[in-house]
Formats: structure tokens, sequence, C-alpha cells
């Protein structure tokens, strides 16, 4: 490979919320961090010279996402997913997080139906919740060794009066990359009801080899016309820390309505970092991208092998795109709270809890493996120790 990625890189003390806010999420910091979802690989040496080159200037005033940039984004997705994108459908948020929340006011109103898959990343329950929207799970199921829509309730809920569908595509924490069928399908359905769909695809870029990760704004110009996009370079590039995301829409009437709350709330201008890191990116990073994946394809295996051999207790379905592990510790015969207990005092291993991703996260535990497979490595053997 011609990128290091079992390099060891010292990130305690630099104000990492992953490595230097443990002891307010763990309560102790002798843990070691394998849970937010940021990566522990330095970012592509040409995303690193558009930030130098930027710090060179010393001038860090107000600044804007250039046309090249916006080209570079189109260029991106029109290669990588043939999703062909116009200018004109682009917007901006500083996160698909602040996103989710500006697009829950835009298309909503208090009280309205807002529907996700559970478990789901946490902030999907929260800026609804916050919003004070209803909040309306369906729950994935198990089938076919993998998480599956169930199709039956999917649909009921829908023809409650649901508003508004924030999907995970691909999904946060089980891993699955929706298939084009599984898109249409969902997209279909949406329309019948008239539903808008809110797709979060922060995680698109970052499908393991054997998987293609499809748009769902893609799948056709009906399922599009009721569809935002949200994306950003932050997890595939390990830039999480710019703040700088993609809103698209082919709809003037969503991309409008969305704007007019984004804009209202003076979220639009994001910062020069951003901004450089996100055309260089999309730019030159395609060949850094090529190889993590195969790397991270490798920590899978790896952790899939080592748990089969030597942690029977515990379940693990691998996952179809991303760094992250959604992992059954049920089988221990312990509860929740004595799994979390003995992670954390015995292993000294820091996980997400399963619980904030939904009810159906009893039991589970996140685990981050975009790191070198070394970390990846002690940190079963901790567990293993512990149990």
């Amino acid at each position: 490979m011609k990128y290091n990625f079992d390099e060891i890189i010292d990130r305690c003390d630099t104000d990492s919320v992953k490595y230097d806010d443990l002891y307010r999420n763990f309560g102790t910091t002798d843990v070691l961090p394998m849970w937010v979802a940021d990566m522990d690989f330095k970012a592509a040496p040409q995303i690193v010279k558009a930030a130098e080159e930027c710090c060179k200037r010393a001038v860090f005033g107000y600044t804007f996402r250039t046309e090249e940039a916006k080209q570079a984004f189109i260029g991106w997705v029109g290669r990588r997913y043939n999703w062909s994108v116009r200018p004109e459908w682009m917007s901006i948020s500083p996160g698909v997080v602040t996103a989710l929340c500006v697009s829950v006011r835009a298309f909503t109103e208090k009280g309205d139906k807002v529907l996700i898959l559970t478990p789901v990343y946490p902030p999907f329950l929260g800026v609804v919740n916050d919003s004070e929207r209803e909040l309306v799970c369906s729950s994935l199921i198990i089938q076919n060794g993998h998480y599956e829509v169930d199709w039956e309730d999917f649909e009921n809920k829908l023809r409650q009066g649901v508003k508004l569908f924030i999907l995970s595509n691909s999904h946060n924490p089980v891993g699955r990359v929706w298939t084009r069928a599984e898109l249409e399908r969902m997209g279909q359905l949406c329309c019948k009801y008239n539903v808008i769909i809110l797709s979060d695809e922060i995680h698109a870029d970052l499908a393991l080899p054997g998987y293609q990760h499809t748009v769902m704004a893609s799948v056709s110009e009906e399922i599009a016309a009721c569809t935002l996009t949200a994306m950003a370079p932050s997890k595939t590039f390990n830039i999480a820390g710019m703040m700088n995301s993609l809103v698209i829409a082919s709809s003037k009437d969503l991309l409008d309505r969305y704007n007019k709350v984004m804009y209202a709330l003076h979220l639009d201008v994001g910062n020069i970092f951003g901004h450089v890191t996100l055309k260089a990116a999309y730019l030159y990073g395609e060949e850094w991208l090529n190889e993590l994946v195969v790397y991270l394809k490798g920590n899978v295996d790896f952790a899939a092998d080592y748990i089969q051999r030597e942690l029977p207790y515990l379940k693990m379905i691998k996952p179809e795109g991303s760094f992250l592990l959604w992992l059954d510790f049920r089988g221990t015969g312990l509860t929740h709270e004595e799994v979390g207990d003995i992670l954390v005092r015995k292993a000294k291993v820091a996980l997400n809890d399963g619980i904030p991703f939904g009810k159906e996260g009893y039991g589970f535990r996140r685990m981050n493996i975009g790191c070198p497979r070394s970390i990846l490595q002690e940190g079963l053997e901790r567990i293993k120790r512990a149990f």
C-alpha cells in the first residue's frame, strides 16, 4: 500500500472528543477509545497540503464554497454513483446532524410524526424529540444473516400520517449498504404516502469491497422529487472537525424550504478550512480512499475471525460499509449494565452504549475499528481477558 494505515498516532491532548473527553463519558481516562466515529488515521496528504497552504497565507477571513469545489463534488458523485447533480441543487450545513435538525424544522410542525429505522445513530432520535415532533420507530429485523427492513411495519407506520422519513444510508450502526431494490421500495412507499425523505449518506463513500452504495435520489426522478440528501467528506476522509457538509435536492420547493430555515439560523458561512479540505478531498482523495476501504475490510475480517475463535459469547454481523461494528453481548448472560461495567472497569475499553441507538440496542455496543490493526487486536484481547 502507498499509505500507512498501521501508523500509531498519539491523539491525546489534542482536544479530541474521542481521546480527551473520556472522563465525562466513561468516568475514567484509563480506557482504550473505540467509540466516537472518527478514525485514527492521518488524512490524505493532498488534504493536509491544502490545509497547510491555507495556513501559510495567515489570513483566515470569511469564505465561501467556490464553484470549483461544487464541481469537484459533482464529479465525485457522478463517477462513483452515476448521480447527476446540478450546482443549483446544492446547499450547505456545518455538519450532517445540523442538516437533520434544520430539515425536521423545515418540513414538519410541532407534533408531526417523523419515522426512523432503529437501531440508528442517536442524533436521529434527538433531533426529532428536541424539536417536539412525534418520534415513530420501525425496528429493523435480522433475516438471512443481516438486518433488513420489516416492510409490513414500515408501511403501517407510514400510513399513520408520517410527514418525514429520516434514512441512514448506509446504515449506522448495523452496517447495511442498502441495495437499489430496497431503496426503491422505501422510496416508492414514501411517495405513495406523500412522505418527504431525508437521506443521510455521510457513510456513502465507505462501502466495503463487494458492495456498492446507491444514492436514494438517484433511484428515480419521482423519488428524487421528494428527497433531500445530506453528504460530507468528513467520515470518508477523517476530517469531521472541519465541519463542512452538503445538502442536495433536485426539488426547488424542498431546497427553498430547507434554505429558509438554514439562512434564518445563519448557518451558511462555513469555515475556511472546511471549504479548502472539501475541495481537495473530492479532487484528489480517491486513491487514498480506495486503499482505506481495503484496509477497513481487513479490519472487519480480522475482528470477525477473532470473535468467532476467541469470543464465542459475542455475535457480530459483518458490516457492508464503514468502520463500525454492532456487537451483541447478550450471549454473556449478563445484564446490559453489567456488560458496560466490565468493559470499562475490567477490559478498559470504551465502546458506545447501544441503548441510545434505540430500544433495540439493549445488550449491544458499537465498536469503532477505524484504527491501526494493532489497536483493534489490543481492544479485542482486552475484552477476551475481562470476560
